[in-house]
């Protein structure tokens, strides 16, 4: 939803660039003065001008992005949404301009929504990965100046990373996924979508697999229902949830030894095998 309501990304990257044009850069006195303000009221008039009149920014740091491959209305739009957070948490009475601060914000919106939509494939959301899914041309690219090669070795020496995570991330950035409604040949309407072979199940199969998976999941919570809060914390965080905790993790938190957790997680397994249906699992 366009809550401030601010120009709308269209297809026309000019025509979205005529409208943010349109809108006054603020001195240092008046983003000082709207700032204050909107702190003090939460007045929306007032975080709208202030958003407004920095929304050219966020479109020279999403050039930054444009190598990465994706529309850039899309790289844009996260920025904005980075911008209105900035604009939500910033502070004036720390004596700097808003963009110093909310460039920060922009980026890592920015920043998430390439790795979100990079691959199909998880690129990675660690710190390193992320270090290396954004640096790892630019230091290419530097070394190369330099010394006329890309060594690897070099590279993560560079980075303060694992050899094998540059030569890993190396590998899924030259193999990003194709997108399969690219023409098969210029002019055409074809598609490689169009090549392959339709093998999905009819209606009556789907419907049925969704019914299992509905009951199946209700006896999973049923069976839940019989561990106590520890055993199921430790089963939700080790099982359920998508990124799992260690068994050290689990440890520091209840403050009890991992050789206990382990323990604790294996009973917690049995009790949820005994209490479902026989053929459940």
């Amino acid at each position: 939803m366009n809550t401030f309501n601010l120009p709308v990304a269209s297809d026309s990257f000019d025509h979205y660039m005529a409208q943010v044009n349109r809108f006054a850069l603020l001195t240092r006195e008046e983003e000082q003065e709207l700032a204050l303000r909107y702190r003090r009221d939460g007045d929306l008039q007032d975080a709208h001008r202030l958003i407004c009149a920095n929304l050219r920014f966020v479109v020279k740091v999403a050039y930054e992005y444009r190598a990465y491959g994706m529309k850039m209305l899309d790289l844009i739009q996260e920025g904005n949404i980075g911008l209105m957070m900035a604009v939500k948490k910033y502070d004036p009475d720390r004596g700097i301009r808003l963009i110093s601060y909310a460039v920060w914000w922009i980026r890592a919106y920015i920043h998430n929504y390439i790795i979100r939509t990079w691959s199909l494939v998880k690129v990675g959301t660690t710190q390193a990965q992320k270090k290396l899914f954004f640096k790892l041309k630019q230091t290419q690219a530097a070394l190369k100046r330099v010394t006329g090669r890309e060594d690897s070795e070099e590279i993560a020496r560079e980075l303060d990373v694992r050899n094998a995570e540059v030569e890993e991330m190396a590998l899924r950035l030259a193999g990003r996924d194709s997108s399969l409604h690219i023409e098969l040949s210029e002019g055409e309407h074809a598609t490689l979508i169009d090549t392959l072979p339709d093998e999905r199940e009819n209606q009556e199969c789907l419907l049925l697999q969704h019914e299992e998976e509905h009951l199946l999941s209700a006896k999973v919570r049923t069976a839940l229902g019989v561990l106590n809060d520890r055993e199921k914390k430790i089963i939700e965080e080790r099982i359920l949830c998508e990124t799992p905790k260690t068994l050290q993790d689990l440890a520091d938190d209840f403050k009890i030894s991992r050789e206990r957790v382990r323990q604790l997680e294996k009973n917690a397994l049995q009790k949820i095998r005994n209490a479902l249906p026989e053929g459940s699992g």
